[in-house]
């Protein structure tokens, strides 16, 4: 047993910065609970973006984070024995989750090699306001502005 409290290390590589969207991709990446596989997966892929886009990993996530969270959905309403989809604001909560959703599902369908080289496409493509992620999201807009007459409805 060491006689000092704490044995110094060095880190093998550099972290991704702490904050809430990063923690949220993590958890949404990780399959079979392998946190440390999706850091990694999420790390490469912030790198990649950076490269390709030249501007910071976190700027790039932000911004794919921006284009791909939805404002306005709908949801299922029954009124009379009619169901009627009924448009909703969604809570900064939830609006999140689905932009990350929606964004690891987006890179998950692509073609590609990896799963850092997928994700990092799909960051770059949602940040110029392309790919499947921000596509999605353009269709529960255009949803929601279909039925807005039905939005009188609201609960």
């Amino acid at each position: 047993m060491p006689r000092r409290q704490s044995i110094p290390r060095k880190a093998k590589y550099q972290t991704v910065p702490v904050n809430r969207t990063s923690h949220r991709f993590t958890a949404k990446l990780m399959t079979s609970g392998k946190r440390n596989l999706s850091e990694r997966i999420l790390r490469q892929a912030l790198a990649r973006a950076e490269a390709s886009a030249r501007r910071p990993g976190v700027e790039v996530l932000d911004a794919a984070l921006r284009n791909a969270t939805p404002i306005i959905e709908v949801k299922p309403r029954r009124v009379g024995g009619a169901t009627y989809q009924v448009p909703v604001e969604i809570r900064g909560d939830r609006r999140l989750s689905l932009g990350v959703r929606w964004l690891v599902q987006a890179a998950r369908r692509r073609s590609g090699k990896s799963m850092s080289e997928k994700l990092a496409a799909e960051f770059v493509d949602a940040m110029n306001g392309l790919g499947a992620a921000v596509k999605r999201r353009e269709d529960t807009h255009k949803m929601a502005e279909a039925n807005k007459a039905f939005s009188h409805f609201k609960w």
